[in-house]
């Protein structure tokens, strides 16, 4: 060394990756410790990035509080997708992408999506666990949503964790609340996941995958009984007895009205495919696409969302999101 000089030892920093434990770990180390559900991983992960991400949306946003939102959105995308990623060295890159994408959503003024492959895909799936073991969440994130209030959890579903992701304005609609309630929502929920992840990284998760596989097999039993006049039966024992229909929070029907719904889109030859089921312990979400007969091709819309609030374990409330752009000004029957 020459005289003068000094250097400054480098910051230490220990990481498990299963059973090994490493200094000053490298993305790669911090990845592979983060896909195997470690939440302190991530954390340190997006730390890192995080001067990156935030300088790619100052320079989209143009201003301190929206350019923060953007980089929560971004990370809770990146929360769920973590396990997509392959190649540590872009692991950068890829999070400056969702940033970039979730600036840009918002500058369009609708919430920014999550990637996801094309639907009309899974539609071709049959088996309801390979569509769940593709696009199923880890534990310790839904262990972190049930940690949120109801109507927390409720937002940040819809916003982040269904396949066809709404606008602000169309959940609005869909709870029954304005648009500045939604946002106000959304804000509160990001701030309070983050924390109960936080707080629940080092405890037991419940066993999601198999929830989740669960309802996948309840919503395909669903539409099977339908199809052979079980569905009165079925939602005899699947559903409350006071189980309703609603319109945001207006009660437009019961369960009667939603059996004659279902029945008349049947007999006019309207048939709904399986597509994904999220589910966390008092909301459930199915999402399914519709196939019109030939002769009636606008029957219904192509897309509908099974949006369920639960109650012990049964449907309780159901309201139905249509696909973006799709006509919904008329009152839905059950499943149009």
């Amino acid at each position: 060394m020459r005289q003068g000089s000094y250097s400054v030892p480098a910051e230490r920093t220990l990481v498990r990756v299963g059973s090994v434990v490493y200094e000053n770990p490298s993305d790669a180390d911090l990845l592979r410790s983060a896909q195997d559900g470690d939440t302190a991983s991530f954390g340190a992960l997006l730390e890192r990035h995080r001067a990156g991400m935030r300088a790619v949306a100052l320079s989209i946003m143009g201003n301190q509080p929206d350019a923060e939102d953007a980089v929560q959105d971004a990370s809770l995308i990146a929360f769920r997708r973590v396990g997509d990623v392959r190649q540590p060295e872009s692991l950068g890159a890829w999070l400056r992408m969702i940033v970039r994408n979730s600036c840009r959503s918002r500058l369009r003024s609708t919430p920014p999506t999550t990637p996801i492959p094309d639907l009309s895909l899974l539609v071709a799936e049959t088996d309801p666990e390979q569509i769940i073991d593709r696009h199923a969440m880890r534990d310790w994130i839904w262990q972190a949503i049930d940690e949120l209030s109801p109507t927390l959890r409720m937002t940040v579903m819809l916003r982040h964790f269904s396949p066809r992701t709404p606008s602000y304005d169309q959940m609005a609609a869909l709870c029954g609340i304005p648009v500045g309630t939604v946002r106000s929502r959304l804000v509160e929920a990001r701030k309070k996941l983050v924390e109960a992840m936080v707080s629940t990284a080092d405890s037991m998760h419940a066993d999601v995958l198999a929830a989740s596989r669960e309802s996948a097999r309840e919503a395909v039993e669903t539409l099977a009984a339908a199809e052979q006049g079980r569905f009165a039966e079925l939602t005899a024992e699947r559903w409350t007895p006071d189980a309703a229909y609603y319109a945001g929070r207006q009660r437009v029907g019961d369960r009667n009205f939603l059996i004659r719904g279902m029945a008349g889109d049947l007999e006019a030859g309207v048939r709904q495919h399986f597509v994904s089921a999220v589910t966390s312990r008092d909301t459930t979400i199915w999402e399914m696409d519709m196939v019109n007969p030939p002769d009636a091709p606008d029957h219904c819309p192509p897309a509908v969302a099974w949006l369920m609030t639960m109650k012990d374990g049964r449907m309780d409330q159901l309201r139905l999101f249509h696909a973006p752009g799709v006509r919904d000004s008329r009152t839905p029957n059950a499943q149009a």
